[in-house]
């Protein structure tokens, strides 16, 4: 069985992190999926979705500012729009990541959490969670 399941995020700023692991986490329960793979896919250029620990928020604020020491808003850039770090930082962090789920939970490490990764915000953005498994039921 499968399922597919889209939300939609508001961001708020330029760059940032926004914990989603809540959203996989209903997807799975929503599907009756008991043992199978989660998908998660982000359809946008300047924004990807990664997994990192969810503990202290200092991580997020430490990848945050060094990705964007590493890619600066202006740079030796040629992309008419002007927001060529965005898809930089987008195609670092990558469009998907792919989850195991084992007896209806995400098999996620402790301190494990999913994010969706803004990069040209603030924009209202969509995530695809796709679930694929057998089924409790079943």
């Amino acid at each position: 069985m499968s399922k597919l399941f889209t939300y939609s995020i508001n961001t708020t700023k330029s760059d940032e992190l926004i914990n989603i692991t809540s959203f996989l986490k209903k997807s799975i329960k929503e599907s009756s999926v008991k043992n199978g793979i989660a998908i998660v896919f982000c359809p946008h250029t300047t924004a990807g979705i990664t997994i990192n620990e969810n503990a202290d928020p200092d991580v997020v604020r430490d990848i945050l500012v060094n990705l964007d020491k590493t890619f600066p808003k202006s740079g030796d850039y040629l992309h008419i729009e002007g927001n060529s770090h965005a898809h930089i930082k987008a195609s670092l962090m990558g469009a998907s990541s792919n989850i195991i789920i084992e007896n209806g939970s995400p098999l996620l490490g402790i301190w494990q959490g999913l994010y969706f990764c803004e990069f040209d915000g603030p924009r209202t953005r969509k995530i695809h969670i796709k679930i694929i498994g057998e089924s409790i039921n079943s």
